[in-house]
Parts: structure tokens; sequence; C-alpha cells
């Protein structure tokens, strides 16, 4: 596994452990759809949460929330919605990021954006 490979991972294991820590039930990690792969989907009370996950190890080319693309909201929105089609789901959702900086000395920088972007709205 490559080292960005490594970083991605840990930073995907800290988010899960992190939203779990704040009550969320983990659906599922890495759901694949079409040419889309969303990171986490958690429950957070009855709203269903797409969550992007984004780790750096440095800043120097911007924060790691910066680098989701319009390109990658749009994925995740077209797999959010055959998500909730597969398991009926009809309520509230929801599209979080979360953005990890994990420096030289392993401290760990994590930020939360709740309704990080809203389908439709550029």
């Amino acid at each position: 596994m490559a080292h960005n490979q490594d970083i991605g991972k840990q930073g995907e294991d800290l988010a899960t452990q992190y939203l779990y820590n704040l009550g969320y039930h983990i659906l599922a990690k890495n759901w694949r759809f079409k040419r889309a792969e969303v990171d986490i989907i958690a429950r957070d009370q009855s709203i269903i949460v797409f969550v992007e996950v984004k780790t750096k190890t440095y800043t120097a080319f911007g924060s790691p929330d910066e680098s989701v693309s319009a390109h990658k909201e749009r994925l995740l929105v077209d797999a959010a919605g055959a998500y909730c089609e597969s398991i009926h789901h009809e309520g509230e959702i929801r599209f979080d990021i979360v953005a990890i900086v994990i420096d030289k000395e392993d401290r760990v920088i994590l930020d939360h954006f709740k309704d990080a972007f809203f389908p439709g709205i550029e």
C-alpha cells in the first residue's frame, strides 16, 4: 500500500472513531456506486449522513476540506441517491466533510464540517 493510501486509511479510521464517539451509527464504509466511493455512511439520529474524509500531512497547498471538488460533490450526491433507494430511505440526508491533518509528530487536527455542501447549490 502506498504512503498516501496509508494516510487515507488512517484518516478514515480516525473519522469513523470520531463519529462513533459522537453517537453516530456507522452503516457502511467505502461504499461504491459506479465511479463514486463514499468514505463513510452513518446515521445521526434519523438523518443519513454521507461523509467525505480528506486527510493530509501538510497544508501548504490548502486545507484538506478545500480539496473536495464540485465533481466529487456530484458523485457523492449520485451515490447518496442510489444508497437511499437501496435501503428505501425517504427521510433527511446530509453531506459532511471530515478534514484531518496528521503532522510529522503524528499530532492529529480533525475538523468536522456538517452540511458541507447542498445538492444543486453551487
